[in-house]
């Protein structure tokens, strides 16, 4: 064969494989930005579908006064209305990273990184205006969601992060869970020592708080836990000095003896990163052995060596809420935030990655 020959061959050769990489990394990317169609593990006739699916950085849920979902959008600066899933309204924008959202009668509470205000909410337009801010929040460093919850007793609790991964807090506000009164009034510590509550809710029967919390980073793949705490009132949770089951923190120095700390109530894989938890209503069209458990959303690992979470899973309680195991209920499901359900027994899942609500139903057989 000719010089020229073998010349023309091996560059028809490299040709060809640099089609061939291209055409595959085409496709790979293609495979890659599809997003996984959530996978329900457990039996049943159990149907999800998607309700929503163009709500970017889609977080908390919410119900208004006539049953339509709000959901929070902190990326875009926003809360959006569902009415119609397809077409999502603009409840109210240009807000500072708003996350947390509750209701209390016709009044529209909004936790933004740097404050709560209350704004007038117009449940037929779906507009929310006047807004009244009632209490400040430190808005600067990290974890910047806020999460406000009403108590049975019209308190209202709010959810402040801390402003690192693990460090010694200047500001008081920071990992706490703080409590006031619905107009803002006698802003206070209600627990401390938790690094990053960002979602809690009530237990149905004990009305005791439950709130999930992530562990600080850097510690390696398994430690620290992450944490479903039951949240009791002048409590210390630990951080940034214990975890878990009272166990001390290399940061600690002596700083703290973590036996006179609260300990977790259920410990979970490190990094799993749960946020949204909610029960499911006794006498609801779930079957009856799930009445009472406790659904919680791993929003997942972003920094473990073999990835952890992105997931749904189920907590088996009794009706007083005693831990009796637990097991994965809905995976693939992107990042999940916030878990909504209705009094129906139907519930919506936001997943801030793939901009998407979903929508879970059963149907008794």
């Amino acid at each position: 064969m000719s010089l020229t020959s073998i010349i023309l061959t091996l560059g028809y050769k490299l040709v060809v494989l640099i089609v061939a990489i291209l055409v595959g990394t085409f496709f790979l990317a293609k495979y890659r930005s599809a997003p996984p169609q959530p996978k329900l593990l457990s039996p049943g006739e159990f149907n999800l579908v998607t309700f929503a699916q163009n709500t970017p950085n889609a977080r908390d849920l919410i119900l208004d006064p006539q049953g339509t979902v709000l959901v929070s959008q902190p990326s875009a600066g926003k809360v959006v209305s569902l009415a119609d899933p397809a077409n999502p309204v603009t409840v109210i924008d240009g807000l500072n990273s708003p996350h947390g959202l509750v209701f209390r009668q016709s009044q529209l509470y909004i936790a933004e990184s740097n404050r709560v205000s209350i704004f007038d909410y117009d449940a037929d337009t779906k507009k929310a205006t006047n807004p009244k801010p009632v209490i400040d929040l430190p808005g600067s460093g990290g974890h910047f969601t806020r999460t406000i919850l009403f108590t049975p007793d019209d308190k209202l609790l709010i959810s402040v992060g801390s402003s690192c991964n693990i460090c010694n807090e200047s500001d008081w506000r920071r990992a706490k869970i703080l409590i006031a009164n619905p107009d803002g009034s006698d802003l206070r510590e209600f627990a401390t020592g938790l690094r990053n509550s960002v979602f809690m809710t009530f237990h149905p029967v004990t009305r005791e708080l439950w709130a999930t919390d992530m562990g600080r980073d850097w510690l390696g793949d398994d430690l620290p836990p992450d944490e479903i705490n039951i949240v009791l009132e002048s409590k210390n949770y630990g951080w940034p000095y214990c975890y878990g089951k009272q166990v001390t923190d290399p940061f600690n120095n002596n700083q703290l003896d973590c036996a006179t700390t609260q300990s977790s109530y259920i410990d979970i894989p490190a990094h799993s990163a749960p946020l949204g938890l909610a029960f499911i209503p006794a006498n609801s069209a779930w079957p009856q052995d799930y009445w009472g458990n406790l659904l919680v959303a791993y929003h997942g690992s972003w920094n473990r060596s073999i990835p952890t979470g992105y997931k749904i899973v189920r907590y088996k309680l009794d009706p007083a809420g005693k831990y009796e195991g637990e097991e994965d209920f809905l995976t693939d499901v992107g990042r999940p935030v916030d878990i909504l359900i209705n009094p129906d027994g139907s519930a919506y899942i936001s997943d801030d990655q793939n901009g998407s609500i979903y929508k879970l139903t059963y149907e008794r057989g």
